[in-house]
């Protein structure tokens, strides 16, 4: 608000008739004053009336206020004064002066010049005439800007500290939100007024909400704990509002800050997982002043480990990527990134290239001698993989094996593979791929030693990490803008979370401390069930689900049932004897294999059957190789059911 708009409030507020007398009183002010002032003009210098001088004044008076009230000048409302108003003015004070010279000039009054009747009606029309001019100006345009105010988005800041100050500060002018007062927790600040904001306790939120039309809640915690923040987000969740998270602190100092920087919730609010700083010793064994290797560069995994990756100072960065957009955006990402923080030395190479491409990737590794392979190259959508299992199959398996070949014919010092939880106990062939790629490393590395040095094979194994490609809470973001439904495969579906990037950096870490054919197991945390996952979403849209208990709500929750392989249950462990690590969000599983040459017997006949197109030999191989694995569903390779429905017509 500006400050001169609080001047005004009170005025408006004002009844009209004491806005009347308020004006009537004014004008009368003016009519003594300009009486004096045409004295001072008539004697040529500052006078004080004595005696008959005072009688122009009181005749002012009695003449002037008469003739105004009588013509309607009390009646107009000042901050809408226009042409028309200011015509009545000129009319009332010309009939005033016609009054008030007949009796001073043409009649005249012994004691007082003649000239002060001439004088004073002038200076009474310049005197009102600027007075309403003024008020227009000031109440209206105030009164404007208020009105524009009350019609913006009233907001609440939660956290009068600093960062709430600042906050307020930053949007004082916003021309989309209004705040009108913060939340605290503090209750010596309740009732209090800072900043001519209320701060309010955060338990009357609901009652706030209702009287006065509250439609978001800012968070201005950035020091809170995540717990804590994760319960005030439980609170706030029945108040049926927007809660949104405050800009970067240092943006916000400089005033930088728009209404697009005013973030929906963090992930990790949503789930409220704390975060542990990342060992910096670990992150850059493999990685400071090396040439490191990312296959499926362009990725959601791959491109997060590359920005990881380059934080900690490569020599050189390579990016394998297959489609050539999503090569094209990495790599323009990365150069401008190094070019701000001041790492332009580091070389960032993209490739195109198919990990399935033993040769291509023999070339670059040959060339280039990367130090650190991270093989991110992945098909991981479960549905699509089950419609295209020779796809999937080939990249996934076959894909590892020749990247891990190339990597060891290059003399690369570490190979490591990302992958899933879903490569426990599988119930669908992208799992059973991405186990299959995890035996086929230990195989490797537990292969006798040779001449050449050797390479470290390690992989890790996590669950879904949110904001990838097919990432279910964008997904639900976007539904809930759309005004729903949200759509769920089953009602007691739960999933393992991670964000990116603290998925990423545990990646890195995880690799640096391999031995050698360890199978890394990040901590995930408790799982998360999705359905309470969209509720808390739609809640703090500030919307309701609608429900046989709300059937007023306003966004459904609806079932769609499981897809092709989806399993409702996520595992990170076959066996159940996990070992710790030095870093508390790292185990280390101990996982059954084959040795490379029954191994790679049973891939080359796994490798016929997906040329001939017989997914279902291929799927009876996949099911004696990897242990557990369970299909939950008939074959739907889109291209063999085409031929079985051709056939059986």
């Amino acid at each position: 608000m500006v400050p001169a708009d609080k001047l005004v409030l009170p005025f408006l507020a004002l009844p009209r008739g004491t806005k009347r007398a308020l004006a009537l009183l004014v004008d009368a002010s003016l009519c003594v004053l300009t009486v004096w002032f045409a004295y001072c003009l008539r004697l040529d210098g500052w006078v004080v009336l004595q005696g008959v001088e005072w009688l122009p004044a009181i005749v002012s008076l009695v003449v002037a206020i008469p003739i105004f009230i009588v013509l309607g000048l009390y009646r107009a409302i000042f901050r809408y004064a226009g042409l028309s108003a200011f015509m009545t003015v000129v009319k009332a004070v010309a009939i005033y002066a016609l009054a008030f010279m007949t009796i001073f000039t043409a009649i005249s009054v012994p004691g007082v010049p003649r000239t002060v009747g001439i004088l004073q009606p002038l200076l009474l029309l310049i005197a009102i005439g600027l007075s309403r001019m003024w008020t227009r100006y000031w109440l209206g345009n105030a009164y404007q800007r208020l009105l524009s105010r009350s019609a913006l988005a009233k907001v609440l800041i939660y956290g009068a500290g600093a960062s709430g100050r600042q906050l307020a500060g930053a949007l004082a002018n916003s021309s989309e939100l209004n705040v009108v007062g913060y939340l605290d927790d503090d209750r010596h600040l309740h009732g209090s007024i800072m900043g001519g904001l209320p701060i309010y306790n955060p338990a009357d939120l609901p009652g706030l909400v209702e009287a006065s039309d509250i439609r978001d809640v800012l968070l201005a915690l950035p020091n809170a704990a995540r717990q804590r923040r994760n319960e005030i987000l439980e609170d706030m969740r029945k108040a049926r509002v927007t809660v949104r998270t405050m800009p970067d602190l240092t943006a916000l100092a400089q005033g930088l800050i728009s209404i697009s920087d005013l973030r929906e919730l963090d992930i990790e609010d949503l789930l409220g997982r704390n975060i542990i700083a990342p060992d910096q010793a670990l992150l850059d064994r493999n990685i400071r002043d090396k040439v490191v290797l990312v296959t499926g560069a362009g990725g959601s995994i791959g491109s997060e480990l590359c920005r990881q990756i380059l934080k900690n100072r490569p020599a050189s960065l390579l990016l394998v990527e297959q489609n050539e957009f999503g090569l094209y955006a990495i790599h323009g990402e990365l150069e401008k990134s190094a070019l701000t923080i001041g790492d332009s030395d580091i070389r960032i190479i993209p490739f195109l290239a198919s990990v399935r491409d033993g040769q291509r990737l023999s070339h670059i590794m040959g060339a280039w001698k990367p130090h650190t392979v991270y093989h991110a190259a992945a098909y991981k959508h479960v549905p699509l993989v089950e419609y295209n299992p020779t796809e999937g199959i080939k990249n996934n398996v076959l894909g590892t094996v020749a990247a891990a070949r190339a990597a060891q014919e290059a003399g690369v010092e570490n190979f490591v593979l990302i992958s899933t939880d879903k490569a426990v106990r599988p119930t669908n062939i992208m799992g059973a791929s991405k186990r299959l790629a995890e035996m086929v490393l230990q195989a490797i590395d537990a292969e006798e030693p040779t001449d050449r040095p050797r390479t470290n094979f390690s992989m890790v194994r996590f669950g879904n990490v949110l904001g990838s490609s097919g990432s279910v809470v964008p997904l639900f973001r976007q539904q809930i803008r759309d005004g729903g439904p949200v759509t769920l495969t089953h009602s007691e579906i739960t999933r393992y979370f991670m964000t990116i990037p603290e998925a990423s950096q545990l990646v890195i870490q995880a690799g640096a401390m391999s031995t050698g054919g360890d199978v890394f197991v990040l901590d995930m945390g408790e799982p998360v069930k999705i359905a309470d996952l969209a509720r808390r979403m739609v809640e703090l849209s500030g919307l309701t689900v609608r429900d046989e208990e709300n059937p007023e709500g306003d966004i459904e929750l609806h079932i769609t049932g499981l897809r092709p392989g989806e399993k409702l249950y996520e595992e990170l462990l076959i066996g159940d004897d996990p070992q710790p690590t030095p870093h508390p969000r790292i185990m280390r599983a101990r996982e059954d294999f084959l040795f490379w040459p029954d191994l790679s017997k049973r891939l080359a006949a796994l490798e016929k059957a997906l040329d001939d197109n017989d997914i279902p030999s291929a799927r009876t191989m996949l099911e004696t190789l990897v242990s557990g694995y369970t299909p939950n569903v008939d074959v739907v390779d889109l291209v063999f059911r085409e031929r079985e429905t051709d056939t059986a017509a």
